[in-house]
């Protein structure tokens, strides 16, 4: 179970429409975001791996402390939500390396594990995992192995491996089954939004006893606010992909918890039997 520790206003999507220097103008919603997903993932007695953005744990270090008092990994999501495709390699490595310091001296342990914004790590700038390595991380969930208009890989393996490139790193794929000679989208994000959650439960059961691998699922505190302020002149795909079912999520992750055993990323591939 992992979670992208983001605010609205800092999705990739929006980057057209709300200037990055506006951000610390705009109303922050996600302590009580944050709130309703810790609250549940205690609730279901569930721990989780919060892929934290450095720029929100720099305003909200208490966020930072109650994820590790409440035994949750921390983990990295880079500090300016910049994707890796448009960073050059001594950008993204300043960007990776100040991510993960500042998580480590605000939370008092190792930071082990980064995913990048987008899932912005493919064939293109595939350095970018010795870049990882050397600044001290020990695994990525950075490829996603589909074919998508903004990122993906889709010939890459679709479970946990470690690439030629990265020096020995871990990289751990967001979840996707293949159908119809293809890999479709099995880990959260919108497509948990978009779908009935039958059909997320359907693909997670098939990858569990199938495939006879964990699932990894993903969200952000955004999906679970209904009441986020509303962007104007943006797409209609954008907005479908954004809004739709927001007022749905809570609940669906609430059943989602309660239908799977979920745990930590560095508890199952670091310590765990499916490296």
């Amino acid at each position: 179970m992992t979670i992208d520790v983001e605010d609205y206003f800092q999705v990739s999507a929006f980057e057209h429409h709300i200037a990055r220097g506006s951000w610390e103008s705009l109303p922050c919603r996600v302590e009580r975001n944050m709130d309703v997903i810790l609250s549940l993932l205690n609730q279901h007695r569930t721990q989780a791996t919060f892929f934290t953005l450095g720029w929100i744990a720099e305003r909200y270090p208490q966020l930072v402390r109650r994820i590790v008092a409440e035994g949750h990994e921390l983990a990295s999501h880079g500090y300016g939500h910049l994707r890796a495709s448009d960073q050059s390699p001594t950008e993204f490595s300043e960007d990776v390396v100040r991510a993960k310091k500042l998580l480590e001296d605000l939370g008092g342990v190792a930071v082990k594990g980064y995913r990048a914004p987008s899932f912005s790590i493919g064939a293109a700038n595939l350095w970018a995992l010795d870049t990882l390595k050397q600044a001290g991380y020990e695994y990525s969930s950075s490829i996603y192995p589909v074919a998508r208009d903004h990122y993906g890989m889709p010939d890459a393996p679709r479970f946990a491996y470690r690439p030629a490139a990265g020096q020995g790193l871990l990289e751990v794929p967001p979840t996707t089954v293949r159908m119809f000679n293809r890999n479709v989208p099995a880990s959260g994000g919108g497509f948990f939004r978009l779908f009935p959650y039958h059909l997320s439960r359907a693909l997670i059961k098939r990858v569990n006893q199938v495939d006879a691998k964990p699932a990894i699922f993903y969200l952000h505190p955004w999906e679970v606010d209904p009441g986020q302020p509303r962007q104007q002149g943006i797409s209609l795909k954008t907005r479908v992909r954004h809004y739709l079912n927001l007022s749905r999520t809570e609940a669906r992750l609430s059943r989602l918890l309660a239908d799977f055993q979920w745990g930590r990323m560095d508890h199952i591939f670091l310590e765990g039997a499916h490296e």
